[in-house]
């Protein structure tokens, strides 16, 4: 923790690639320090101080009872609900509280901060309900359980039961419980790191599901006969939309060679030819979201706010959402869209009029006993019910503000609710395109896969290793499974630029 963190620091963090350590500049750990001591000397009314906290600010704390706040505060925001936050995400979250804390602007002792980096490098990480926040104020709630197990309270993930008691966890690990001091808990907790923890992750798998896009893509117009003009590099030359031209670029890269047939149709059905620029819609705002995150990974978002030069105290709302809330609201509609474009891709590979007289529902055999058997029929309808989910969940977040806590926080960012929602978008959208990689594969079977292009062959190959094809009625949901497994794993050879630290 010595330079600002890039978004791929925060993965490799949460995965566990690398160690967090924090600078050796004595500059820096003066600051700290200095930061530290602005809070301990300040005269006056500091909020969370000497002052209860948000619509209680108005409470004056007596010096005899300031240092029970810091534990008050975290104990009454144990409130939280629902599934808990995974290993990856309780990490990341740790994470991000770490570079913002160690910005020096919060007042918390060099302590705390060694602490959170133990916590890190130990996996000793908080059992988090991901439900409770509304973003402003920060993740409140959420970030009340990593504060608590910094004091040997609540759980952490793992042991038999999925969680386990943070006092012996910490003890195993050789991790001194702190005893927080005043405005700490307050730094841990009113800030937008759950939501961008989160958010990071799920910017990370969009990326990933852009390249699955993107191979899907060019084996289709591979299988059906499509027109490879549909991805010239001068089409996307003349409108330079970054996403599009380099979507466009992965789909070329796949279909070298197909310009020596003669394509089945001149201009294919929009699924076909436009995926580029619906692809390209998904990769901008993976972008657009990484330059949000990475300003949001190394602010200052928690209030009040210190600065150890001027030695004042600041008093303002940075830890409003808004920013997270936005970047995923327009990323879980760009992903439900993909979601949408591989239904409508299934369906194409499914008809023989837009498949080029493939099989209907890619039923392989000959013969009166073919009747009986329906191949990917049934896939179809799973596909469209998630994608009717998907695109239920494109409704903004950031539209759905409440005034609440006594009308104090009255207008709030639910970012984390977006970013929660943007993770199950990905989920649903990851299973859609896991239907249409079987599918996929189904079709290379019936055109040969001696007759492929090299990536049809390639990925054909890498798909039969695991799971064979359906010459049967069968159930398909382990083929599925099977499917996701490999693609969280980076075990399918997908087009484009691999982000390994996206997987799972």
């Amino acid at each position: 923790m010595g330079r600002p963190l890039r978004l791929a620091d925060v993965l490799a963090l949460a995965s566990g690639r690398v160690k967090a350590r924090l600078s050796t500049d004595p500059a820096w750990r003066d600051r700290i320090r200095r930061a530290r001591a602005v809070i301990d000397d300040r005269p006056g009314a500091v909020y969370g101080v000497t002052t209860g906290v948000g619509a209680s600010v108005d409470v004056e704390i007596p010096a005899e009872l300031r240092d029970e706040m810091p534990h008050h505060l975290l104990r009454f925001h144990g409130c939280g609900t629902g599934a808990l936050l995974s290993e990856r995400e309780s990490a990341a979250v740790v994470a991000v509280r770490l570079a913002t804390l160690a910005t020096g602007h919060s007042g918390v002792r060099p302590e705390l901060l060694e602490r959170l980096c133990e916590l890190l490098n130990h996996r000793v990480l908080p059992a988090i309900p991901e439900e409770g926040s509304v973003g402003a104020s920060g993740d409140l709630t959420p970030l009340s359980y990593l504060a608590a197990v910094l004091i040997g309270e609540r759980e952490v993930l793992g042991g038999p039961a999925g969680t386990r008691s943070a006092a012996e966890a910490l003890a195993e690990a050789g991790i001194e419980p702190l005893t927080l001091a005043a405005k700490e808990s307050l730094s841990l907790m009113n800030g937008t790191t759950v939501m961008t923890a989160v958010a990071c992750l799920a910017t990370a798998r969009a990326r990933e599901l852009s390249r699955l896009a993107a191979t899907a893509t060019a084996i289709l117009s591979d299988v059906t006969h499509g027109n490879p003009e549909h991805f010239d590099a001068r089409i996307f030359e003349w409108k330079p939309h970054p996403g599009s031209v380099t979507a466009a670029r992965w789909i070329r890269e796949g279909l070298e060679g197909a310009g020596q047939r003669t394509p089945a149709r001149l201009q294919d059905r929009y699924s076909l030819r436009c995926a580029p620029h619906v692809i390209g819609v998904l990769l901008d705002a993976t972008s657009a979201a990484e330059s949000i995150l990475e300003i949001e990974i190394n602010a200052v978002d928690d209030n009040p706010l210190v600065d150890p030069d001027a030695r004042d105290v600041l008093h303002g709302g940075n830890f409003y959402g808004g920013h997270v809330a936005m970047a995923m609201d327009g990323l879980k509609a760009a992903v439900a869209s993909l979601a949408d474009l591989f239904d409508r891709q299934l369906c194409l590979l499914c008809v023989p009029e837009t498949s080029d007289d493939l099989p209907p529902n890619l039923v392989i055999g000959e013969g009166p006993e073919r009747v009986v058997h329906h191949g990917f029929k049934a896939m179809q309808i799973s596909a469209s019910a998630l994608t009717a989910e998907a695109l239920k969940l494109t409704m903004p977040a950031s539209a759905f503000s409440r005034s609440t806590e006594s009308h104090n926080q009255d207008k709030v960012s639910m970012g984390t609710i977006a970013a929660r929602d943007a993770r199950r978008v990905l989920e649903l959208c990851e299973s859609v395109g896991a239907m249409l990689l079987l599918a996929l594969g189904q079709a290379v079977d019936l055109r040969t896969p001696e007759a492929s292009l090299l990536p049809s062959a390639r990925f054909h190959a890498a798909l039969r290793k695991h799971v064979p094809p359906v010459t049967t009625d069968r159930r398909q949901d382990r083929d599925i499974d099977t499917l996701l497994r490999l693609l969280s794993a980076g075990e399918l050879p997908l087009l484009g630029e691999s982000d390994s630290s996206a997987q799972a």
